[in-house]
């Protein structure tokens, strides 16, 4: 225990962190960054000279929205005895949650095939993801991923002296994994894979990114990201978790976040070797963040499909309507097996989010290949309609 209170220490001093970094949670770190950009009236959201941005969202109330499509969410979650399960929960709140969570973890294991040495548990994957970030860069280095990518581990990974090396998608919105693979040199301390991506919502074929994984994990360590897995065609087959009984220095994230329903409910896992999670460990507590009642619904979420089948289902029927309604106006979008889409406007990313919140549709819109890009989320199909309809006013 001294050794590990001696290495949190040590880092602190060493990192550029500060401690009030340390306790800015992953929803604070960009609740703050849009209220800064708010504030200053900052067309983008993050000051940084990379070619790929978000544009400030207006101000707005949450409860004016009548579609809120911005932050991929399940519309349909939680799952109702996953929800029961949290209620009654609350009841032991007195106590903390450590066998419960013990539990949870054993059943993920058997689940993926892994050691429970292998599953670290935290309060969302984005939790992972700049847990990750802070240990692995604290010395500096780059981190190689896509672009566009999710920024979470990457803007983190620089905020504590890291560097981004990105590489643009194909033409198909895949991975180039074989220029990824050049870059790797001496600097190199990790490679971050978003499969699917976010915020392009395609997917990179499973068997070439295996082959990538298995070939690169010799040199760094290799981070995949598959927080919308379940939601992809093929589902979790597509997984590279395998890969982690195979002895890879290959790290897998997952959330309950999205196909489960339990954005709010914050708890995701990361299935790594047992040498890689112990350095996370030594300087965080992933599983002192969730709630005794988060992971009995998770708990009891992992115990059926029905619901989750219903929501793939759902979710496909969203995005085939949206997708055939911008076929159908001839907008530029990219194939997604997500429950977004994202496509190309022809009008400034802040001008179409003042218009789009006005009708108090609440949408994403982004700066990337040097156009501008909405993304949607998949909400029910009322709430498609009125995304549609918007579209229609905005752009008649």
């Amino acid at each position: 225990m001294e050794s590990s209170k001696l290495s949190r220490r040590n880092w602190l001093k060493k990192g550029t962190l500060t401690l009030a970094g340390m306790a800015m949670m992953p929803t604070d770190i960009w609740a703050n960054a849009v209220k800064e950009a708010q504030t200053n009236n900052r067309t983008y959201l993050f000051n940084t000279k990379n070619s790929f941005n978000e544009f400030t969202p207006p101000v707005l109330f949450e409860p004016e929205l009548k579609a809120i499509l911005r932050a991929n969410e399940n519309p349909y979650g939680p799952p109702p005895l996953a929800a029961k399960a949290f209620q009654d929960e609350v009841f032991s709140g007195n106590r903390y949650a450590w066998e419960t969570l013990t539990n949870l973890v054993n059943i993920i294991a058997k689940k993926e095939n892994v050691k429970p040495e292998n599953i670290l548990m935290a309060p969302g994957s984005s939790d992972i993801l700049e847990k990750v970030a802070m240990v692995m860069f604290q010395h500096g280095g780059d981190v190689v991923s896509a672009d566009p990518s999710y920024m979470s581990l990457i803007n983190v990974s620089k905020s504590v002296g890291g560097e981004w090396k990105s590489y643009k998608l194909l033409d198909d919105s895949q991975h180039d994994l074989d220029a990824m693979e050049a870059g790797i040199d001496s600097n190199t301390k990790l490679v971050y894979i978003c499969n699917p991506n976010n915020p392009t919502g395609s997917i990179t074929n499973a068997s070439k990114l295996k082959d990538f994984c298995r070939r690169v994990s010799e040199k760094v360590p290799v981070f995949i990201d598959e927080a919308y897995i379940e939601l992809s065609d093929n589902g979790i087959v597509d997984s590279m978790v395998s890969l982690v009984s195979e002895g890879k220095d290959v790290m897998v994230a997952r959330t309950f976040s999205k196909i489960h329903g339990m954005a709010g409910l914050r708890i995701g896992y990361l299935v790594g070797k047992e040498e890689t999670l112990n350095k996370i460990n030594d300087i965080t507590r992933g599983g002192m963040g969730i709630t005794g009642p988060s992971i009995m619904a998770a708990t009891t979420s992992l115990q059926g499909e029905d619901f989750l089948n219903m929501s793939k289902t759902k979710i496909a029927e969203a995005r085939a309507y949206t997708q055939n309604y911008l076929e159908q106006k001839g907008y530029r979008f990219l194939p997604s097996q997500t429950n977004f889409m994202i496509f190309e406007i022809d009008m400034d990313g802040s001008d179409f989010l003042n218009k789009m919140y006005s009708k108090q549709v609440g949408v994403r819109a982004f700066t990337f290949w040097g156009k501008n890009w909405c993304r949607v989320s998949m909400g029910t199909m009322d709430e498609m309609k009125l995304f549609t309809n918007a579209m229609d006013e905005i752009f008649a």
